[in-house]
C-alpha cells in the first residue's frame, strides 16, 4: 500500500458537504480507508449525529495513542461571496480552498494518513485509536461525548490523546494547547409590573434592576490569571426589552452574559455567585429574577510533561519552531477527553477557519502529517 497523500485526502473530505449534523460522506470515506489498512472500525451514531471509532492493535494494550478530530463544518454562509466553490476543494498556487480546509478536515486527513502509513510500515507494539466526530461545531452532546461513552462501554481506552484542531495563530508550529478555559453562559429574566411612564410609582420597572445587575457582574474582577491561564472574563452580550414605546414601562427585560474562566473557578462556584447577585438585585428593586445557566465546559490543564514534550519535540524537528504551551482561545472537544486521559492539541494555522474562502497552504498539510508521523514513531519507540 503506497503512502497516503494527506492533501488528496483533505480534498476528498472537503468535497463531502458535512455541515453539522450532516455526515456528507466524510466518515464513510474514512471508514473505508482505515478499514482497508487493518483498523477495526465502528460507527457510533447517536442523536442524529454520525461518529467513527477506529482502532489498530490490541484494545487491552496499555500503550495506546489516540487522535481526535471532527469532519463536520460550519455553514458556508453566503455562497455567492465565495471566490472558490465551498465544497470544490480547488488547488490554486499552492493553496487548497474549501469549507473545512483549515477547521479541520486537513487535520483529520493528516493524522489518518500518518496513522495508516505508520501501522503498515512499522506495526507498533500497542494500539492506535482514531476518534472522529461529526458534532464538534454543533451542540457537541452526541459527538466526542458519544465516542467516549462507547469506549467506556466497550472497554476501549486511550493512554494519551492528541486533538488535531488548528492551534497556531500565525506560523506553523508556534503553539500547542495544553488546556482550555472553561465557558458558561447565563440568561437572566427580570420581571416587574408594566405601567405608564408618566406614573412610574404605579409600575415596577425591571430595567434599573437589570442595569444594576449587569454592571455588578461586568465590574467584578474575577481574578488576575494564573501561571498557565489569562485572567477570567465576563462579557455582557445582550440586554433586551422588545419595547418600542416611549410611554410604557415594560414588564420584563432579558440579559445574557458569557464567562470564560480559568482553573481558579468552576462552573458551580460561578453559578453560585451569579445566583447570589441576581437574588441581591431582585430584593433591592422588588422584582423577580429568573436565571438559566449552561456550562459548556470546565477549565482544565494538562501539566507540562511527557505528552507536551513529545509533541513539542516533533513540532520543533519538523518546523524548526519551538512551540509555546498555551491555554488561549475558546473551547474544543479536549474538554471532554481530559477526563479520560491526558490530552493536548496541535494543528494548523487557524487564520481562515469559519471564513469565506477558507483555505490552507498545501505545504502545511504535508508538514502536519510529518509531525503526526514523528509523534507516533517517538511514542512507540
Amino acid at each position: 500500500m503506497s503512502p497516503i497523500d494527506p492533501v488528496r485526502l483533505t480534498a476528498d473530505l472537503i468535497r463531502c458537504p458535512s455541515v453539522t449534523p450532516e455526515e456528507g460522506g466524510a466518515l464513510v470515506l474514512l471508514e473505508r480507508l482505515l478499514g482497508n489498512a487493518g483498523f477495526d472500525c465502528a460507527r457510533v451514531d447517536r442523536g442524529g449525529v454520525a461518529n467513527l471509532f477506529a482502532r489498530w492493535g490490541d484494545k487491552d494494550h496499555a500503550r495506546t495513542f489516540g487522535f481526535n478530530g471532527h469532519t463536520d463544518v460550519v455553514p458556508v454562509g453566503d455562497a455567492a461571496a465565495w471566490t472558490h466553490p465551498p465544497f470544490g476543494a480547488e488547488e490554486i498556487d499552492g493553496i487548497l480552498y474549501g469549507r473545512g480546509a483549515t477547521d479541520m478536515k486537513s487535520g483529520v486527513a493528516a493524522f489518518a494518513a500518518a496513522a495508516v502509513d505508520f501501522v503498515i510500515a512499522t506495526p507498533p507494539e500497542g494500539a492506535v485509536i482514531l476518534a472522529i466526530t461529526g458534532d464538534e461545531e454543533g451542540d457537541a452532546v452526541d459527538g466526542t461525548v458519544a465516542l467516549l461513552d462507547y469506549m467506556n462501554q466497550e472497554g476501549e481506552a486511550m493512554a494519551v490523546c492528541l486533538v488535531g484542531e488548528p492551534t497556531c495563530p500565525n506560523t506553523m508550529g508556534e503553539m500547542i494547547k495544553i488546556g482550555r478555559r472553561g465557558s458558561m453562559s447565563a440568561w437572566f429574566t427580570v420581571t416587574g409590573v408594566q405601567g405608564h411612564s408618566a406614573y412610574p410609582h404605579r409600575a415596577r420597572n425591571p430595567l434599573p434592576a437589570m442595569a444594576r445587575l449587569m454592571d455588578r457582574l461586568a465590574s467584578r474582577e474575577l481574578d488576575q490569571g494564573t501561571d498557565h491561564f489569562d485572567a477570567s472574563t465576563l462579557a455582557v452580550v445582550t440586554i433586551d426589552t422588545g419595547n418600542p414605546a416611549t410611554n410604557v414601562i415594560p414588564a420584563q427585560c432579558r440579559g445574557t452574559v458569557n464567562i470564560r474562566f480559568n482553573d481558579l473557578h468552576s462552573g458551580a462556584t460561578l453559578s453560585a455567585w451569579l445566583n447570589e447577585e441576581a437574588a441581591r438585585a431582585a430584593e433591592e428593586f422588588g422584582v423577580k429574577i429568573d436565571i438559566k445557566i449552561k456550562i459548556s465546559g470546565e477549565a482544565f490543564l494538562t501539566e507540562p510533561g511527557a505528552l507536551s514534550d513529545l509533541v513539542a519535540t516533533a513540532v520543533q524537528a519538523e518546523t524548526g519552531v519551538t512551540p509555546e504551551l498555551s491555554t488561549s482561545g475558546g473551547t474544543s472537544d479536549a474538554r471532554f477527553i481530559k477526563a479520560h486521559c491526558p490530552v493536548v492539541e496541535f494543528g494548523l494555522v487557524g487564520k481562515t477557519m469559519h471564513q469565506v474562502d477558507e483555505c490552507v497552504p498545501i505545504e502545511q498539510i504535508h508538514q502536519l502529517k510529518a509531525i503526526y508521523s514523528r509523534i507516533l514513531r517517538d511514542y512507540f519507540a
